[in-house]
């Protein structure tokens, strides 16, 4: 049995670095590691919700919004439960490039046959674009040989989620960042820990990197619509609008419906606070979700659970 102590002095210690933390579910399966890795709350999908969670009482509310640096909440979640952590990387401006090990039986890509691990593609990706490997940043091992290597958010628009070529990096690189979280050191996944092999600050990630990262604008239809009553009363109104569509049009497979959700919850907040109203909001939101790939139900059902969160803490417009 894990010790809980343990784990919630690791949690605390991660939140002291302002890092947002959430439990994992418990390694009590030693061979099935992706159940440890998996979030221990909500126990339920959004469409699934049935309003009897506390923190659900207003709105379905994932592991994101419920990730924590509150030493309060984190010594109450560990306090007798070995739960492994989570670390939450949108809310702790976190950039994490996940190394992967190849795994026995997988087909490589043609002209990748000789890679065994990430590290490899990305050694040979920096130099191909002439930079040196950012490797001297907090550096943590997983479960079977990866390493998780840890940057902090660059300014600009925010990254999402990649997986191997599809919009990332290489074959064995995934990252991870608004949408995501990495398993914690302090964690043991199917029986394996997670050490820290390098504690340093993490380096801001190199430009070059958050350009090769950095979405396509999208092709679909986007608009803001500036014959709202409500725009035309206040300039910050109008600015909330679009910088908060200027982030959902961002995002990509598979954090869009996560990203329409906190566009919903904060625009919900200014509809709360009587400065936009909830048609306004679905009006507003639609077009870009749609235009980004959700489909209408997705987009319905999203907008509906962020306006309800964000009606519980009101923003008023002077």
């Amino acid at each position: 049995m894990l010790d809980p102590g343990a784990l919630r002095a690791a949690a605390l210690s991660h939140a002291a670095r302002g890092w947002h933390v959430f439990p994992l579910r418990c390694d009590n399966r030693p061979h099935d590691a992706d159940q440890a890795k998996r979030p221990a709350f909500p126990d339920h999908a959004e469409d699934r919700c049935p309003g009897t969670d506390p923190r659900c009482h207003g709105g379905h509310t994932g592991w994101e919004p419920r990730a924590t640096c509150d030493p309060r909440r984190i010594e109450r979640a560990w306090a007798r439960t070995p739960y492994n952590i989570g670390i939450a990387c949108g809310p702790s401006c976190l950039v994490v490039i996940d190394l992967d090990v190849r795994k026995p039986a997988a087909t490589a890509p043609a002209g990748r046959e000789r890679y065994r691990h990430g590290l490899e593609v990305f050694t040979d990706l920096c130099r191909e674009h002439g930079q040196p490997v950012p490797d001297d940043t907090f550096t943590v091992g997983t479960g079977h040989g990866g390493r998780h290597l840890f940057f902090e958010h660059p300014a600009g628009p925010p990254l999402r989620n990649t997986q191997g070529d599809r919009g990332g990096l290489g074959w064995l690189i995934d990252t991870r960042a608004h949408g995501g979280y990495v398993v914690a050191p302090g964690s043991t996944a199917g029986g394996r820990p997670y050490p820290v092999l390098l504690d340093r600050p993490p380096l801001v990630l190199p430009g070059w990197l958050a350009a090769l990262l950095r979405p396509a604008e999208p092709t679909g239809p986007r608009k803001v619509l500036g014959d709202f009553s409500a725009f035309r009363r206040s300039a910050y109104v109008r600015g909330a609008v679009r910088r908060t569509l200027d982030l959902l049009a961002e995002a990509r497979a598979p954090g869009r419906n996560n990203a329409l959700y906190i566009a919903a919850v904060s625009l919900g907040q200014l509809a709360a606070g009587g400065a936009l109203t909830e048609a306004d909001v679905y009006e507003a939101l639609t077009p870009t979700a749609l235009a980004i790939g959700l489909t209408e139900r997705e987009t319905a059902r999203s907008i509906r659970s962020g306006l309800l969160a964000g009606a519980r803490n009101p923003r008023r417009v002077a």
